[in-house]
């Protein structure tokens, strides 16, 4: 909600990371604690077993390299041959063998979902807040430069608009990945009070002991969350609407006060409060003060996303010419045949092409080429531009399907416990959720929020003519 989708992902990782080996520890542990405690010994049958696995792994290599003089058919049919008789081995292990396997696949589902929730809780965060992610700050730019009359995309507005359509999707995706890679028992996970087992309570202390070895808060820490805090009580009483905001205090300046107000004096208390609590060391009659601020520039130099600023300064560049040139005027005028369909139709088709690209596409650069083509496609089939802008932004935050359709899913997909039909297989559901969660909430409590089905008088008039000669 209040970072960049890409630094959420890379700081949530590692501590996923370190969370799922810890576990996996504990589970090694349990393992040979059990096994001592029933046997009193290592036992050898399972290290035989070992040890004619390896056997067997150096037979089937040694077996490839025979292969690799021949054709592909015979080196195709070997491999059948030796994948029959892996399952057939499979399907006769012993109990504990079995057991030993099924904990294992049980373990890479939990993996699984919790690098898929990380990714994914990344980007649906993100929708709730227009500093959440690139895409509804490119929007928001967008609109307030095409409509200037129109005050009423500001930061609360879109939180209240958008804060339910992040809760849904949050909950039916998690029901979505447990189902998927889990199993979905509700009656046993509603189950309250049931004694854990070894393992489930050797995981919980060694997650409590991690944590503890994190120490009690420190005081940049403090003065950072306390920063926080004031930034988002700024953003949300500069213009609530019912009530005037803090911007009416500077009346004369109209305009000049906006959310990027509030960011740019907040990121300059950073470069102003110190790091540490001044100490002073007396050594006789001379006095030490230590300071270092909060955040350096070298930091800040190293630190900031630049690519991310050019891109969206180049957006906003390419939405420009679009405009100067009457380009987006005259695909719109091409696109005014959409106006005989039901409204609820152009918007779904809007939404489905639109998650579509930006599986392919940068979302930055998506919403960047469907925002002036949208706009006068609404205002040429007199519809309230709202009424298709703002799904269309939403869901171009939908890139679920693959590792390289966002940076939050290439974070996630580098630690190699997920595949590439993992993601294929998550996310297409996910993203069905999503833009019918969309839909619902544009076709319901967003209508009164900005009296969606009236055309508005801030809105332009779009002749249907070609205005370029092309």
């Amino acid at each position: 909600m209040w970072l960049s989708n890409t630094s959420a992902a890379a700081m949530v990782m590692p501590i996923v990371e370190a969370v799922a080996q810890q576990i996996t520890k504990a589970e090694t542990e349990a393992d040979a604690l059990e096994m001592s405690c029933s046997n009193g010994s290592i036992n050898p049958t399972l290290e035989l077993d070992e040890n004619i696995g390896e056997c067997e792994c150096s037979d089937c290599k040694e077996k490839e390299k025979q292969v690799n003089g021949y054709d592909n058919d015979v080196a195709s049919t070997v491999c059948t041959i030796e994948k029959e008789y892996e399952k057939e081995k499979e399907q006769n292990l012993p109990p504990a063998e079995a057991g030993r396997k099924n904990k294992e696949d049980k373990y890479n589902g939990i993996f699984k979902v919790m690098c898929l929730c990380v990714a994914y809780s990344a980007t649906i965060g993100g929708l709730t807040t227009i500093t959440g992610t690139s895409t509804n700050l490119i929007f928001a730019e967008h609109f307030n430069t095409r409509y200037p009359a129109c005050q009423c995309i500001n930061f609360g507005s879109w939180f209240i608009l958008s804060i339910p359509i992040a809760v849904i999707i949050l909950l039916f995706s998690w029901i979505w990945l447990q189902w998927i890679f889990l199993g979905f028992d509700f009656k046993n996970m509603l189950k309250c009070g049931k004694k854990k087992t070894a393992r489930e309570e050797a995981s919980a202390q060694v997650i409590q002991k991690e944590y503890k070895k994190l120490g009690p808060i420190s005081y940049p820490e403090i003065v950072t969350l306390v920063l926080f805090i004031l930034m988002t009580l700024l953003w949300f009483t500069r213009d609530p609407g019912f009530i005037p905001g803090w911007s009416s205090l500077f009346s004369k300046y109209k305009g000049y006060a906006t959310d990027s107000t509030t960011a740019l004096v907040i990121g300059l208390l950073f470069f102003i409060i110190p790091a540490k609590t001044l100490t002073r060391t007396s050594n006789g009659e001379n006095t030490v003060f230590g300071y270092t601020p909060l955040i350096t520039w070298k930091e800040f130099q190293s630190c900031m996303p630049w690519e991310i600023a050019i891109l969206v300064g180049g957006g906003f560049a390419l939405a420009d010419g679009c405009e100067v040139s009457k380009l987006s005027e005259w695909v719109a005028s091409k696109l005014t045949p959409l106006g005989s369909l039901p409204l609820w139709l152009v918007i779904l088709i809007s939404c489905l092409i639109v998650t579509s690209v930006t599986e392919l596409a940068s979302n930055p650069a998506t919403i960047t080429i469907f925002l002036p083509i949208l706009s006068p496609l609404a205002e040429a089939i007199h519809v309230n531009p709202l009424f298709i802008l703002i799904p269309a932004t939403l869901c171009t935050s939908f890139a679920f399907l693959l590792p390289v359709a966002n940076p939050a899913n290439a974070i996630v997909f580098s630690y190699g416990h997920l595949t590439v039909m993992d993601m294929v297989k998550a996310g297409l559901g996910i993203n069905i959720i999503g833009v019918a969660v969309v839909m619902l909430a544009v076709m319901t409590w967003i209508v009164p929020m900005f009296d969606l089905y009236t055309y508005p008088s801030w809105a332009l008039n779009i002749p249907s003519t070609n205005s370029t000669g092309l």
